[in-house]
């Protein structure tokens, strides 16, 4: 329990030093050892509850009274402050105040009501808990050792940028802090507290650079988490006067499963779509790429976007072979067609991340709302890989922006010819992305068997394997063209000229070697982890037992495959590539070696070779409106099956 306590308070206390160090070189400092604490702490954790079954921790009723005090007066203080700031509204987005007074009014309607119920056990801990807060302490922490020399990058390069900085790294770690919270907590009313604690610190650090842009786009990403907000409070009212389910702890509206459950459960997995920008909800995320490059990793990768998968994990016991959870896998499978077709249209560098990043969520939805065992493995998994890998594309970017003055992956083209470490390590974030688990046979088999084993309606099953396969064509499409690009050789050769930061590197460094040791050790992963967790659940009979998922041999094959192609970054490393003017036949005379030709009316003209974006075939505006609104059919059908 202290140890809960204090990866909740410590980096909230990190944040206040942080913010009132004298100067830049102090910050930098306090951050790198607080960082170093922050991941000392959750590893020490992990060590001390090694695969151990879920634990509870109770509290005094002094401190229990304290703390709920203290929630309820913060709670007031945020929904304060979040009506303060939408001074800054315009008159279209009336509804976001709105919202605010109503998830504010149904908290208090809860809170005053007679009878409370009572919360034994405030805190818990279990294996999956431990692994989100492993990702948190440690992929979280990396990102903002990061941030010290990015946003020094930053506001050199947007001078007409006010200089908030010290808020900013107060921000980043009250994040961090707040998901500890979600992560730990057993009381739900707690949970809320620190829920919505991600949503203004999310809105703040989205509306950074004070562009109207930003504004904009922080007041949409505030809105679209308030409708989840405003769910997750009607599901506290609900347990609050529910005569049958009288209660405000998550394990017990886990173990009530879903014949008292649904209800509240469906209106919590409202907000967790909204948390993991799933459809129709989506669009806050992409929102937020106007924000500094550090902000989009942490809540693409370790934060925001996890919590809201970790809670619809937790509630896969309810959904479990439902109308309901079945309509949650068709939401999440949805989102990962229509998002995977729309990143094959981008060819700017942060929004290809932000779509995949989106389908990658709706991959793990489609699993909790499965909720088998099988499906929760791979989801989990998926978890892991994603939020090292994709924080080492979204650092390894910002970076290369800053490097070579563009984020366009056209812009790219031959880095492994100018900067082939950083090349290299974009490259093991890709493989990370699309090889390891999902991209091959292991996790789409996983995947394909749980889907297929559904019978909760006929064809379900089939209909999820089937999004699955066409949603996976093109993944592999923009991913292989990113590469292709990273390693294709330039018309001409390009200056190198700044060197990589110290921290950048630090930080870069370290997630490729956790995304290699993660794929070379995911067996180790699955042992440590996730078995235990299942193992758990079945034990409580809240999911039905099953195999191994997988066989031993299947596994030992697919590792042996994934060491091999991992092989190619480090062969860039080992061996630069030197540039090297080729001649090539150009349909005319050429000029300048390869880089451009003479044709036949005496004109110049430049060799330009491009990426194909089929935006022919597929557009994105068309695309994105027609699953917003098939996602919103399905919810409807989602809360009509629940009830």
């Amino acid at each position: 329990m202290l140890l809960i306590a204090l990866l909740i308070l410590f980096p909230l206390l990190a944040g206040v030093t942080i913010f009132f160090a004298p100067t830049p070189d102090r910050r930098a400092d306090f951050t790198r050892w607080a960082v170093y604490g922050l991941g000392a702490t959750t590893v020490l954790l992990a060590l001390l509850y090694f695969r151990a079954p879920p634990q509870f921790f109770t509290i005094g009723a002094w401190l229990s009274e304290i703390l709920n005090s203290a929630f309820f007066i913060g709670g007031i203080a945020v929904s304060a402050y979040l009506l303060f700031a939408c001074r800054r509204i315009k008159k279209r987005e009336w509804w976001i105040p709105l919202l605010i007074l109503i998830q504010t009014g149904l908290l208090l309607f809860a809170e005053l009501a007679p009878a409370h119920p009572e919360v034994a056990q405030p805190f818990y801990v279990d294996s999956f808990s431990i692994l989100i807060a492993l990702i948190v302490g440690i992929v979280g922490g990396l990102i903002c050792i990061h941030a010290i020399h990015y946003m020094n990058d930053d506001q050199t390069q947007h001078p007409q940028t006010a200089d908030r900085r010290p808020a900013f790294f107060f921000m980043l770690f009250v994040f961090l802090s707040a998901m500890f919270g979600v992560v730990f907590a057993n009381h739900l009313l707690w949970l809320f507290f620190f829920w919505e604690i991600t949503t203004l610190c999310s809105f703040w650090l989205i509306s950074y650079s004070g562009t109207e842009e930003a504004i904009r786009n922080g007041f949409r990403a505030l809105g679209l988490n308030l409708v989840g907000g405003v769910a997750f409070a009607g599901a506290i009212v609900w347990l609050t006067f529910s005569a049958e389910l009288h209660t405000w702890e998550l394990d017990q509206l886990i173990a009530a499963g879903s014949t008292l459950a649904l209800i509240p459960a469906a209106l919590i997995a409202i907000a967790g779509l909204s948390k993991s920008a799933q459809l129709p909800f989506s669009s806050w995320l992409l929102g937020a790429m106007v924000a500094p490059t550090t902000v989009s990793a942490l809540l693409h990768s370790s934060t925001m976007v996890k919590a809201g998968v970790f809670i619809l994990i937790k509630l896969a016991p309810v959904f479990h072979n439902t109308a309901a959870g079945l309509l949650l896998a068709f939401v999440g499978g949805l989102t990962f067609l229509i998002t995977s077709l729309a990143a094959v249209t981008q060819h700017n560098a942060k929004r290809v991340l932000a779509y995949s990043t989106i389908a990658n969520l709706g991959l793990i939805v489609m699993c909790a709302g499965v909720g088998t065992a099988n499906a929760l493995w791979a989801a989990i998994l998926l978890i892991l890989f994603h939020a090292v890998a994709k924080a080492l594309l979204f650092l390894g970017v910002g970076t290369t922006e800053h490097l070579i003055g563009s984020r366009d992956i056209e812009d790219m083209e031959g880095l492994v010819y100018r900067r082939p470490l950083l090349a290299g390590m974009l490259l093991v974030g890709i493989l990370g992305m699309f090889l390891a688990p999902f991209g091959m046979l292991l996790g789409k088999y996983t995947s394909f068997q749980a889907f297929l084993t559904l019978d909760v309606l006929p064809l379900g099953g089939v209909l999820l394997a089937a999004i699955l396969a066409f949603g996976s064509a093109p993944t592999l499409f923009f991913w292989s063209k990113w590469m292709g690009k990273l390693v294709a050789m330039p018309r001409r050769p390009q200056p190198v000229d700044m060197p990589l930061a110290r921290d950048e590197a630090i930080a870069l460094v370290a997630l490729t070697v956790i995304t290699y040791v993660a794929c070379a050790l995911f067996p180790l992963a699955d042992w440590a982890f996730v078995q235990p967790y299942t193992d758990a659940l079945a034990a409580a009979h809240l999911l039905p037992m099953t195999a191994d998922q997988v066989s031993g041999e299947t596994i030992a094959l697919m590792t042996l495959m994934l060491a091999v192609l991992f092989l190619m970054p480090l062969w860039f490393w080992l061996r630069p590539p030197r540039f090297a003017v080729v001649s090539g036949y150009l349909s005319g005379a050429n000029v300048d070696g390869s880089a451009s030709y003479r044709g036949a009316m005496g004109a110049t003209r430049e060799v330009d070779s491009r990426g194909y974006y089929l935006t022919g075939f597929i557009q994105e505006n068309v695309l994105m409106q027609r699953g917003l609104w098939g996602a919103m059919i399905l919810l409807t059908l989602l809360l009509w099956s629940a009830s």
